[in-house]
């Protein structure tokens, strides 16, 4: 399945090399495009897909959800026994999926495509990396070093967080939910040559805070952590002043002393209760049933498909 948001230069080219590899690799497959609130022609181009290719379906969202809700509604709509997941641009090459199956054994669930080489500019590539890091504590595992958007895993996978509904979304910490196997092989990653990245420093690092506290308890460890080392900080100084002042005699050293003290340790617990207020605010979300995504149109095929009920996907069948 593929995430779309103003996207209409690159779908076409896409659809078109999705469906050369797919007729040699699947004996039976589809395509599930899902508009993420695109604010150009996207949906008219999906429509107009859809039309003319019976196996691609689109899925068209209210408003923008984020590339990961759009993600995990796509998952959710999938009707194969496998899916593969890309992003809308052609940085991942189509012609790469065959690695990818090839590496889905009996023994693995979820096969990530690692660049071999990312072609993003220098700050991208390091709000890149702080979100690999958050995702490495969401996820728990060392793979998610190599996680990204271009995967291929075992569709039944998402039974396990079937009943997930918040409105911060991590497709791979929720795919730990039901697997552990996962691996990862090297694929190519492609120069963007049509639209621009939608992706920026900021935006990367805000998702990477969204990831680690709504799928992570570490920052509340830190904050355990960090309040008790001041602490024991703030009892060998007092232990430190009053031996001083006992050995020594003389007055107990006053005001500037006793400033350092009050910010320390007020700049800890300020740090403590930052990141509790974080993990408040999530719950706050959550009580007010905020949904991860909501549909707003879709196209004849995938309507026809749904019966009521939101059962669309983007697989393939391997031969």
């Amino acid at each position: 399945m593929v995430p779309a948001y103003n996207s209409e230069l690159s779908l076409p080219e896409l659809v078109r090399r999705l469906q050369s590899v797919f007729d040699v690799v699947a004996s039976d497959y589809e395509l599930v495009l899902v508009d993420d609130g695109s604010r150009d022609g996207t949906w008219g181009v999906i429509e107009s897909l859809a039309r003319d290719n019976s196996w691609v379906r689109g899925v068209r969202l209210r408003r923008n959800y984020g590339q990961y809700n759009a993600v995990l509604c796509g998952i959710r709509l999938a009707r194969h026994e496998l899916t593969v997941t890309l992003d809308d641009d052609l940085q991942h090459p189509p012609e790469e999926i065959p690695k990818l199956l090839d590496k889905l054994t009996p023994e693995v669930d979820v096969v990530y495509g690692t660049a071999e080489r990312e072609t993003h500019g220098l700050w991208r590539d390091m709000a890149s990396q702080v979100t690999k890091l958050a995702l490495q504590s969401a996820m728990g595992a060392p793979i998610a070093r190599k996680a990204g958007p271009f995967r291929l895993f075992r569709t039944a996978i998402r039974d396990a967080f079937a009943g997930y509904d918040g409105p911060y979304v991590a497709v791979d910490a929720l795919l730990t939910w039901g697997t552990t196997r996962f691996t990862a092989v090297d694929v190519r990653h492609e120069a963007r040559t049509l639209g621009k990245s939608n992706y920026t420093f900021r935006k990367l690092v805000v998702h990477a805070v969204n990831m680690i506290t709504s799928f992570s308890t570490v920052p509340l460890q830190v904050a355990s952590l960090t309040g008790f080392f001041f602490t024991v900080l703030g009892t060998l100084a007092l232990i430190y002043v009053v031996a001083k002042y006992l050995i020594e005699g003389g007055t107990v050293p006053g005001f500037s002393f006793l400033a350092s003290t009050i910010a320390i340790f007020s700049g800890a617990q300020l740090f403590s209760l930052g990141i509790i207020g974080e993990y408040l605010a999530r719950v706050h979300a959550r009580t007010m049933q905020h949904p991860s995504y909501s549909i707003g149109d879709m196209t004849p095929a995938a309507r026809a498909l749904s019966n009521g009920e939101p059962v669309v996907g983007a697989a393939a069948a391997r031969r």
